[in-house]
């Protein structure tokens, strides 16, 4: 029999009732209660155009974080699966990668090119990430589809101007003549 070797293990998430379940090659490695989450933080390049885009997924709990790199499938269940709850517990914040930043023991090398660094799957006390976050600009709470708005009407030429102001031409008046 031919041994084979598998360097890119296969992750993968699901519901189990109210947990969110992680699996590494088949084998559960996790369990996220999802009451006890605060907030997600998915992290997106700036010109990302899909809600299954994301760098990576930071879970906020209340004594650590989770990070979710893209390979688990996490957006999937946040944006696709159960999206009432979602949408009630209004947890959902985003940020960009340019200001997101993970410290060096949260990433692995990526790839044959070792000098590619790409998010871990872990918990991280929140102490070791709780000053660097504060850091991110993000903004929410909002769904893939009002985020996906929110950006749309920013996009649009005079989208700030208040069209409902009277735009009504003045008369000017002559200073007075001392």
């Amino acid at each position: 029999m031919k041994t084979t070797f598998d360097l890119s293990p296969r992750w993968s998430t699901a519901w189990s009732g109210a947990d969110i379940v992680v699996r590494r090659n088949s084998s559960e490695v996790d369990r996220l209660h999802t009451p006890d989450i605060r907030r997600i933080v998915f992290v997106q390049a700036a010109d990302a155009q899909g809600a299954a885009d994301p760098s990576f997924a930071l879970v906020e709990l209340e004594a650590e974080f989770v990070v979710f790199p893209t390979e688990t499938g996490f957006a999937g269940r946040v944006h696709f699966e159960r999206q009432a709850f979602w949408a009630a517990k209004a947890c959902t914040y985003w940020t960009n990668t340019v200001t997101a930043r993970l410290p060096a023991h949260c990433l692995r090398r990526r790839g044959f090119l070792l000098a590619q660094r790409g998010p871990r799957f872990g918990r991280v006390p929140r102490a070791d990430l709780d000053a660097l976050v504060d850091q991110w600009l993000i903004e929410g709470p909002c769904s893939w589809d009002e985020r996906r708005w929110q950006r749309f009407e920013r996009s649009v030429p005079f989208a700030h101007i208040d069209t409902r102001r009277d735009t009504t031409p003045s008369r000017l008046q002559e200073p007075q003549q001392r």
